[in-house]
């Protein structure tokens, strides 16, 4: 189902695609195509980094890690041009449980700072943001079995996923609660791992295009972007 009459600009912000992140269903192709036919103008493809449910064994050299997890967005941005839909970088990171997106680095950031895998979390995460990155704490109240407890680090982010499509309303009002109470950002994702099999889609809209990963940071910690959410079963 198109998107149709769309006059914002559209753009997920939590996508995961095979064969990076082990929880994904699909891979690249797939969801650019998925996104593409919806009208979005472009995708953030945040896999899990290898502190999370990375589809690599955790021993391989630190640049053979970092070569596999960039190699989803790389292919990306060789289908970008052909697709017609911009593809951009980011990552999801993982404590227990815990997770946290993060936008505004890239490839060579990684490929020079490996002490980051070696950090407490709330000293990675500060140090992410003096790097220039924004950090967003996902789906802060998502319970599962998996999870042993819930764990807010309103310090260490700028923003918190009020909306996550893949959760429910409640743990949705909690996070904007949460959001609001300690002054965070408003954001939005749909932490997709099926591509099209997922109707319910959010993620962050402006009225014009995003340019770069730098230019998405400067306009969210500006606050010149603005969540949404779709049905696209209810979309004509």
């Amino acid at each position: 189902m198109i998107i149709m009459g769309q006059n914002m600009y559209r753009y997920e912000t939590h996508l995961h695609t095979l064969p990076v992140s082990k929880c994904a269903k699909f891979g690249v192709r797939e969801n650019l195509e998925f996104y593409k036919k919806l009208g979005y103008d472009g995708v953030f493809i945040t896999n899990h980094f290898i502190d999370g449910n990375i589809n690599s064994g955790r021993n391989l050299p630190y640049k053979e890690l970092i070569d596999f997890f960039c190699s989803d967005y790389e292919e990306g941005l060789k289908l970008s041009d052909k697709i017609g839909i911009k593809v951009f970088f980011g990552l999801e990171l993982s404590y227990g449980g815990t997770d946290f997106l993060v936008y505004g680095l890239d490839k060579q950031w990684l490929l020079a700072h490996p002490e980051i895998n070696e950090m407490k979390k709330t000293d990675e995460l500060r140090f992410l943001i003096d790097s220039g990155a924004v950090v967003v704490q996902a789906h802060p109240f998502r319970e599962a079995a998996y999870i042993d407890h819930i764990r807010l680090f309103p310090r260490c982010v700028q923003g918190v996923e009020v909306i996550n499509a893949c959760r429910t309303e409640f743990e949705n009002a909690l996070a904007r609660q949460y959001a609001d109470n300690y002054g965070l950002l408003h954001f939005a994702g749909t932490d997709n791992h099926v591509a099209d099999k997922r109707t319910y889609l959010a993620g962050m809209e402006s009225d014009t295009p995003i340019e770069s990963e730098r230019d998405f940071v400067s306009r969210v910690l500006g606050r010149k972007m603005q969540v949404f959410e779709v049905n696209t079963n209810e979309s004509v």
